[in-house]
């Protein structure tokens, strides 16, 4: 029985906890309150007047305690709708991430299984770079986990405004490198980025500079934005 996950894990997860958050809002946002359907045979996802073309990434047995990742589904082996799925687990044995190489996973050991089936919903939204993770009801106990694969949904901007709010709400998810987090923001982003003792900098594309400074535990202590050139 899986008690916790790897540390392999959590800073694969950690490394997209910023622009993840940042980027599920977006998604919650686009889409409307209303019923859904899908048809997986066309990678076609339906909420409301909204229409995406989505991956299944995993599914999450409420009564087990089990998250089974799409790639596995013998149902759906092979076919388009777990392409992104796939691309999760090709990571996994590249990096060396046992969650996401093992086709099932108990998560009945967990203190909140349901909140590890979602850790490991907004992991693979992170490592397939999708632009945020759908979860529906599939039937009694079981929730499908969508990933969207269309263009249709709004990319969250990195907003110098917004910029402290976002890495704040982001580095909580899981706390344990708030540095890591605020790296792999700025990564995502393609924003050149440097160390200075215990300060990170980042140079924004508007000419400012983000200088984030963190205290002797890790923790973020200060986010200041300058002016460069």
């Amino acid at each position: 029985m899986t008690k916790g996950f790897s540390d392999q894990f959590l800073l694969e997860a950690e490394r997209h906890s910023v622009w993840g958050t940042a980027q599920l809002e977006a998604l919650m946002e686009f889409l409307p309150e209303a019923p859904w359907s899908a048809d997986l045979s066309t990678c076609s996802y339906q909420q409301g007047e909204t229409q995406l073309r989505v991956g299944v990434l995993g599914t999450y047995d409420m009564d087990r305690g089990s998250w089974l990742w799409g790639w596995a589904n013998p149902g759906l082996d092979g076919s388009e709708v777990v392409a992104l799925s796939t691309a999760v687990a090709r990571y996994g044995r590249a990096h060396a991430i046992p969650e996401f190489t093992a086709a099932e996973l108990d998560l009945s050991g967990f203190d909140d299984p349901r909140r590890a089936a979602e850790m490991l919903a907004f992991a693979g939204m992170g490592v397939a770079n999708a632009p945020g993770y759908i979860g529906q009801p599939a039937g009694p106990g079981t929730q499908v986990y969508f990933l969207p694969d269309d263009p249709k949904v709004p990319s969250a901007p990195l907003d110098p405004v917004a910029l402290p709010r976002v890495l704040m709400a982001g580095v909580s998810l899981i706390g344990r490198s708030p540095r890591h987090a605020v790296i792999g923001y700025f990564e995502h982003h393609g924003v050149p980025q440097r160390v200075e003792g215990d300060r990170l900098i980042a140079d924004l594309p508007t000419g400012n500079a983000a200088v984030v400074s963190f205290d002797s535990m890790g923790r973020i202590s200060n986010i200041q934005l300058t002016v460069t050139g």
